[in-house]
């Protein structure tokens, strides 16, 4: 029987860990910007991908650690394994992408990544691999559309132009007037805003930049304090019930844990 030891890391395409996550994410979509897509394989199986970029807006989030350069710090857009990888394999994978980014990129000195709260979970698998709790808020920035799918706000904002079917083609700025507002956006799509949390995590691939963070390191206990504690698309006791559907079979990991960053 294979155990997370056996899990090999190679670089892969773009189109094949876009293909995977599509398949096995539980949105269903990809990161535009993301760069870096590396595979996890048991075997000749591909069970997991992990994709990596810089931020949609890097100059909104350098600043969490002092001194940080342009080129210093990435994000993790994507992280999902199948159901069915051997215990503890997404903290090894985790582990082996954070090593593979010292050895070849030794100038990247930390990534962020958030988790979802409003359909996914509180960023369970973060916290058993090491990363730091910086930021726990509310969100509502996250729409279900009548077909069944979301749409954040990050990714209508970013491209305010783009033609939206669920509005009949028209864009963001045509529905808004030219102007942020998603709430008129999703009230013009029949659509309703889900209430969640996001969660912002920091992993230190340089120890020494910890030092230099520039928010408070929340403890973990401050999760449940907040009510923001879910796993897989379900609240836990004593969180917010999320009105949104459940958490769908198959997504991937135990515990994935998704960068919001824009869907497509």
């Amino acid at each position: 029987m294979a155990s997370a030891k056996d899990i090999r890391i190679e670089p892969i395409s773009r189109k094949d860990a876009d293909t995977f996550v599509i398949a096995n994410h539980y949105s269903g979509k990809v990161v535009r910007n993301s760069q870096l897509h590396l595979g996890a394989f048991i075997g000749k199986r591909l069970v997991g991908v992990a994709q990596l970029g810089p931020p949609m807006d890097r100059s909104k989030v350098i600043g969490l650690v002092r001194g940080t350069q342009w080129n210093e710090m990435l994000e993790l857009n994507r992280l999902v394994l199948i159901d069915d990888t051997p215990a503890n394999s997404e903290s090894r994978f985790i582990s082996i992408v954070m090593r593979l980014i010292k050895k070849h990129a030794p100038h990247i000195k930390w990534v962020l990544s958030f988790a979802d709260g409003t359909l996914c979970g509180d960023g369970t698998i973060y916290r058993a691999s090491g990363f730091v709790l910086t930021l726990v808020r509310t969100s509502h920035n996250l729409a279900l559309l009548p077909d069944g799918s979301t749409v954040h706000k990050m990714t209508l904002e970013s491209s305010p132009t783009r033609p939206r079917a669920e509005v009949g083609g028209r864009s963001y700025y045509d529905v808004t007037g030219g102007r942020y507002a998603f709430r008129k956006y999703v009230a013009a799509a029949h659509g309703r805003i889900l209430p969640g949390f996001q969660l912002r995590y920091i992993y230190f691939i340089d120890r020494d930049a910890r030092r230099n963070l520039t928010v408070p390191e929340l403890p973990f206990s401050e999760i449940e304090r907040l009510g923001a504690g879910m796993y897989r698309g379900v609240a836990r006791a004593g969180s917010i019930v999320v009105d949104a559907p459940a958490y769908p079979a198959g997504e991937g990991g135990s515990v994935p844990t998704p960068a919001l960053q824009p869907f497509v």
